[in-house]
């Protein structure tokens, strides 16, 4: 079967290699990383590298921030155990890069064997943790055969990806075999897991590490705007825009600034080479911009757009804001992680396309934390919660106490990946 899937991997890469090098060439995406991603593990990592390691991977921005608690608990309570994060995308490489050191993040190889067995033979890990849902059926496999215990945390099937998954359940069933410990973020998660093939003894529920993060102290950058923008100015933070959402975000905030001229808007578009067409769009509609890398912190920013054309700063900014906007949502993307702002007790809206983050949405609106809003009709509920601070901080305090009443994922996380580990770590009195 692997072999077979291997073929067939390479077959799809070999054919689809004119679009990527486009890709790479129209925008630089996925050029990052070229040679990790092909099975050159980088001398930074083959330096640090020892046997007994533990390999985390976590995709994008979301995932490492979720997953930074648990690494730093993981490497307290088992020092002899080298953690290391591989990412997919760009931006979450920069982030782990940041948080962890460099020589402790790489990119994720692709999921063909020669690729994969590079960094098995460098890391030889204990345990291979997935972040969410990443089954790849080679890093699975060869894993599992060098030996390592292998655990999906936070786990989670989206309403898009599990019809897909049940259709091909006849092959997801095999490779979820090599999972020794599935801990699902919910009830539902945990029964679309076991749906898919997943053991069923294997499968636990242990809430989601995304209530876990915690602010930290205020970035440079969120100290830098509180002083350049005037007091009193209304502040409107929209973080993780998507394709065909920033121009209905920019025309609401037009409304915004014929009643409140020196009103400012932080728009943080999610995907880095999206940064210089927003840029254009912004000027295109007239409004004043100041982007983020050619700001030099000292001038004052009134009636204008912030663009944030930077990575992993976005989520201490919200702490400025009177009310969020997250993104991916407006349009069918499935939404992006409203704990960002909620843990700064922050007005939250959102669209209506929210499936990635279902569970946590669900909390949110039940208990009136969140305002679900439409293309149609987003400027004037924006218009509305401005004028009213008594709803938004209604709406900020009931964000901020679900975020803390949910804690706890990850104690029980790891907790539970500790037997895993050859050496089982003993957790310090």
């Amino acid at each position: 079967m692997y072999f077979f899937y291997s073929v067939l991997l390479v077959c799809g890469l070999v054919l689809s290699l004119p679009w990527w090098i486009i890709q790479m060439l129209r925008s630089g995406k996925y050029r990052a990383g070229l040679t990790e991603r092909l099975g050159f593990v980088p001398e930074r990592v083959k330096q640090t590298a020892q046997p007994g390691s533990i390999w985390v991977h976590a995709v994008s921005v979301g995932e490492v921030l979720a997953v930074t608690h648990l690494v730093q608990q993981l490497q307290a309570v088992s020092p002899e155990n080298q953690v290391f994060i591989s990412t997919t995308t760009q931006t979450g490489q920069y982030l782990a890069r940041g948080r962890f050191g460099e020589d402790r993040a790489f990119f994720l190889p692709i999921d063909v064997g020669f690729a994969v067995r590079s960094y098995l033979d460098q890391l030889q890990p204990d345990l291979l943790v997935l972040a969410e849902t990443e089954f790849w059926p080679n890093l699975l496999h060869l894993t599992k055969k060098s030996g390592a215990s292998i655990a999906a945390v936070n786990a989670r099937i989206s309403d898009r990806s599990f019809p897909r998954y049940r259709r091909f359940r006849w092959f997801f069933g095999r490779v979820l075999t090599q999972i020794d410990l599935f801990l699902a973020q919910t009830e539902e998660d945990a029964r679309r897991l076991v749906a898919i093939g997943a053991p069923p003894e294997r499968v636990r529920v242990s809430g989601n590490l995304k209530f876990d993060i915690r602010p930290g102290a205020a970035s440079s950058l969120a100290n830098d705007l509180r002083h350049a923008i005037p007091p009193g100015s209304p502040i409107v933070v929209c973080g993780s825009t998507g394709e065909g959402e920033d121009e209905v975000l920019l025309r609401a905030f037009q409304d915004c600034l014929r009643q409140n001229p020196t009103a400012v808007m932080v728009l943080a578009p999610r995907h880095p080479e999206r940064f210089d067409g927003v840029a254009d769009l912004i000027l295109s509609l007239e409004i004043p911009v100041v982007r983020r890398t050619s700001w030099n912190g000292s001038r004052r920013i009134s009636g204008a757009v912030f663009l944030l054309d930077s990575v992993g700063e976005l989520a201490s900014v919200y702490a400025l804001a009177d009310v969020a906007f997250v993104g991916g949502s407006l349009v069918q993307t499935g939404g992006h992680n409203i704990l960002e702002p909620a843990q700064h007790g922050v007005a939250i809206m959102t669209g209506p396309y929210t499936f990635n983050f279902r569970e946590i949405v669900r909390i949110f609106v039940q208990n009136g934390a969140l305002k679900t809003v439409a293309a149609r009709n987003l400027s004037q509920e924006l218009l509305q919660l401005l004028q009213d601070p008594a709803e938004r901080k209604l709406l900020g305090d009931k964000a901020r106490e679900l975020f803390n009443s949910h804690s706890g994922a990850t104690q029980k996380t790891l907790d539970a990946l500790l037997p895993l580990l050859k050496k089982e770590a003993s957790l310090p009195q």
